[in-house]
């Protein structure tokens, strides 16, 4: 790897050059092992350890088909599906890629004895298959994670209902926790040239998840003027619609759990901004009972916060332990639209609320290549500023997935894969310095 990394560093990356350098046969590659799935039997979720699930090696680099591209890897990021493949939840991911791999002969490379994971990458193309046209060796690409095969003509109106839609990283193999990636050439999109590695690296799945959940037709359709209340408002994927709803003409009421993320939410540009762990919500009673009168103080304490106004749109994500509550605090006529469920898949409500008062859940799933494109669009404009709070080496991922498994982090976590160091791949010096306060604000910094 290193005559290639030579060259990215020294911006030798001409195609015909760049496309002469020899591959190598092995890399570096964050996986997960299949003998392994059953190490954390008998404990429970929360004290299942990425860091020791979680193994760098070096492996064998994928082999090239038709319609894909090599990517050298620069920096990726943590995304919570990194912390559910680490611990074998909900269902350990080798039974996705046995499934992959007896759609065709060329899946069959996907059915490995290890993953290796990771849903996002920002690096540059190394090599194309046959059929790819749009991109070349040299070009800056990020990735998103959206792999499907358009077989089908159920895919064609939105590719996210293909039958053969899955999550690149995460239902495939080969993800971008690793010094080489191999991806569909449909999944690459141009680099913000403003932005480091690390920072292009981290808006990908969650921006895009944000964008169809809450803008997209496809999602809630969010309009000027909508109250929306977004759980989990600094996380990785509440910033991104935080700073969509406010960039959309929205109100966005963000819940956080501590001072400190409050700050951050507020240095966004949110007003509205309720501490759900100062203000003490127990929405469960025990494991089987929920209490709504909790429902109901969250209720009159967001008309509190908006004049007597209820939100049209709830942002959903937590799942179980939040859900009762997204259910009652809708408007009437309001919108759930609900993804990833972090706390817990088994939703539980009380449908009155819902069939009574005419709302809506709406199920979202990460984003289609429009929905991809336009939300990547936001961020190479710098609309969207990358919400990235650390950056750990790829010697460090399991660290930095335990972080995110144990909610210590902030917006989200990056990892270095050929990036030597923080700070480089800022092409588009001008365009920097006149957003670098708002990158550094999202940043924390």
């Amino acid at each position: 790897m290193k005559d290639i990394l030579d060259a990215i560093l020294a911006g030798e990356t001409e195609t015909e050059s760049f496309a002469a350098l020899p591959l190598p046969e092995m890399m570096r590659a964050v996986t997960v092992h299949k003998d392994e799935i059953d190490m954390f039997e008998g404990r429970a979720s929360r004290d299942k350890d990425p860091r020791e699930s979680l193994h760098v090696e070096e492996v064998p680099v994928p082999e090239l088909g038709p319609g894909e591209a090599l990517i050298a890897v620069m920096a990726s990021s943590i995304n919570y599906n990194t912390v559910w493949t680490s611990i074998f939840e909900p269902v350990p991911t080798f039974g996705f890629l046995e499934r992959y791999g007896r759609t065709s002969d060329l899946a069959k490379r996907h059915d490995l004895p290890y993953h290796i994971i990771g849903s996002d990458l920002s690096g540059i193309v190394l090599r194309t298959g046959p059929g790819v046209h749009t991109w070349k060796p040299g070009d800056e690409v990020v990735a998103h994670c959206l792999s499907v095969e358009l077989e089908s003509p159920l895919g064609h109106n939105d590719t996210m209902l293909d039958p053969e839609q899955r999550i690149w990283g995460f239902e495939t193999n080969f993800g971008g926790l690793a010094q080489v990636a191999l991806v569909k050439s449909n999944q690459l999109l141009p680099k913000a040239a403003h932005l480091t590695w690390e920072e292009a690296a981290s808006p990908g799945l969650v921006n895009s998840t944000a964008y169809r959940q809450l803008v997209s037709r496809n999602g809630a359709g969010m309009k000027q003027g909508d109250i929306v209340l977004i759980w989990g408002a600094s996380g990785g994927l509440g910033s991104y619609a935080t700073q969509l709803a406010i960039n959309g003409g929205a109100t966005p009421v963000c819940v956080v759990s501590s001072d400190e993320k409050a700050d951050i939410v507020r240095s966004m540009g949110a007003e509205f901004i309720i501490d759900r762990r100062a203000e003490d919500y127990k929405f469960w009673k025990d494991e089987h009972t929920q209490d709504p009168r909790e429902w109901q103080r969250l209720g009159k304490r967001i008309r509190e916060l908006t004049g007597g106004e209820d939100v049209d749109i709830v942002f959903e994500h937590p799942g179980r332990e939040t859900f009762g509550a997204s259910v009652y605090v809708a408007r009437r006529g309001g919108t759930i639209v609900t993804c990833a469920s972090t706390s817990g898949y088994m939703h539980e409500y009380d449908n009155r609320y819902l069939w009574m008062n005419l709302k809506r859940i709406i199920g979202s799933h990460f984003a289609n290549y429009r929905e991809a494109y336009e939300a990547n669009r936001l961020i190479r404009r710098g609309v969207i500023h990358p919400t990235l709070s650390q950056t750990f080496s790829m010697d460090e991922v399991g660290q930095a997935a335990y972080e995110v498994h144990s909610n210590q982090h902030q917006g989200k976590v990056g990892v270095l894969c050929l990036a030597p160091s923080e700070g480089l791949g800022v092409h588009d010096e001008a365009m920097r310095e006149r957003l670098l306060p708002e990158i550094n604000r999202f940043r924390g910094i």
